[in-house]
């Protein structure tokens, strides 16, 4: 018990030395929480809410809806194959599991920022490198998460598809997928969410949508107008949570 007890000290002591570590790292200075009060007074410039390029809101907003919705439902039809190649228990072999499985890290790990940085040269401006983006980087995601997915289902369903004696294809689709199906949906529709927030910063550099019509209200100094891009956002984003909540109730 003491030595359980000890082990739990270190453990903690250990984290709150990495805290202090990372803390003198990243310079945190409370003091610096003397200028909150500036923040304060930049709320107050948002209020009251100026609607008047609302209609150029509404737009750039549907746009921004659509690439999210374009780039990771793409990404989710090239994950889920790919998956079940990047999963222990269903790659055919071990080369193409570490091929497939380093693909999708390679892809996870650079972000999404970097990734439009690359392709608005190759593609030019607007949306479409937008959509490009978030499509290979939620592959990446998409695809670890899913793989995982695969790799703790239970190997009952499967193992009795396949003593009758059906293909490969059959075991996957009648003894894994039912399993992981609403698991699925649920990284799909976060995923769908998180791609509406970094759309926002894809906008920053041409990739068009609400994060463009942001960052121009912001240069303007138009913070009543930039606080009605940003109510927009987060209806988008409760919208998507809202749907992605009805649609897992009606499939589990």
């Amino acid at each position: 018990m003491r030595r359980r007890m000890a082990k739990r000290f270190g453990f903690f002591l250990l984290l709150a030395a990495a805290a202090l570590w990372a803390a003198r790292g990243t310079e945190v200075n409370p003091a610096q929480f003397r200028n909150l009060f500036n923040s304060v007074d930049l709320l107050r410039q948002f209020f009251p809410l100026d609607w008047t390029d609302a209609g150029r809101t509404f737009a750039a907003a549907l746009v921004t809806l659509q690439m999210a919705f374009l780039g990771t439902l793409t990404a989710l039809v090239m994950a889920f194959p790919a998956a079940f190649l990047a999963a222990r228990n269903t790659a055919p072999s071990r080369g193409g599991y570490a091929l497939v499985r380093g693909a999708l890290n390679v892809l996870r790990a650079v972000p999404e920022i970097v990734i439009a940085l690359l392709l608005v040269p190759m593609v030019g401006l607007g949306p479409f490198p937008g959509v490009l983006t978030i499509f290979l980087h939620n592959v990446g995601v998409l695809g670890k998460l899913i793989s995982e997915l695969i790799e703790a289902a239970d190997p009952g369903p499967p193992e009795a598809v396949a003593s009758t004696g059906a293909r490969r294809l059959l075991v996957y689709l009648y003894g894994i997928v039912p399993q992981i199906w609403p698991n699925v949906l649920s990284q799909y529709f976060y995923r769908f969410e998180v791609a509406i927030r970094a759309s926002l910063f894809l906008g920053l550099i041409g990739a068009g949508g609400i994060g463009e019509q942001l960052l121009i209200h912001f240069k303007l100094f138009q913070y009543s107008r930039m606080a009605v891009d940003i109510l927009a956002i987060i209806v988008l984003v409760m919208a998507v949570d809202a749907l992605g909540g009805v649609v897992r109730k009606r499939v589990i």
